[in-house]
């Protein structure tokens, strides 16, 4: 074939183009089989929801009937009524105030001095505190390993040996 254009014929371009008449049945042809499927699909929803409720097993008379939202515990008369009539422990109700609580607690006592364990002398310091008395005083060391981490040996006086100092530096 040559690449230079050919006279006659059509001329190398397509002369008509796609008319408005053809569009414009395309949408509305579209939007008569969009209003199809909804019709259809909620009628199908309608079907079975109908079957749903008519199909229901009947309901122990032994279960409670509960007229109260179990999520909806700001009254201390509702907080009664859902522990007497669900079943214990109960799951979290307010699920965002209990852990702001939780979260509170926590950071009060990441940043307050209290006991841990009053007779064994143990206590619990803010974070900070605890910072600055590891920048002054430094990490505990473990006694009796060198800086090689090989074991230190002890003279009988539990001193450590000139061969250990001589290691050490």
């Amino acid at each position: 074939m040559s690449d230079q254009p050919q006279h006659g014929g059509n001329g190398g371009f397509e002369r008509e183009d796609l008319g408005a008449k053809t569009i414009f049945g395309f949408l509305i042809g579209l939007a008569v089989l969009l209003v199809l499927v909804y019709f259809v699909v909620t009628g199908m929803y309608r079907t079975l929801n109908g079957y749903y409720e008519t199909h229901q097993p009947p309901v122990s008379p032994l279960k409670p009937a509960t007229e109260i939202n179990p999520r909806d515990t700001k009254t201390p008369e509702v907080k009664k009524e859902v522990e007497r009539t669900f079943p214990q422990p109960l799951l979290e109700t307010d699920e965002r105030n209990e852990l702001n609580d939780f979260r509170m607690q926590e950071a009060g006592q990441l940043d307050s001095y209290g006991w841990v364990d009053q007779k064994a002398g143990v206590v619990h310091i803010p974070i900070e505190r605890a910072m600055q008395l590891v920048a002054q005083r430094g990490l505990p060391v473990v006694p009796g390993e060198t800086s090689s981490g090989s074991p230190a040996k002890m003279a009988p006086s539990g001193k450590k040996t000139a061969a250990n100092k001589a290691a050490k530096q």
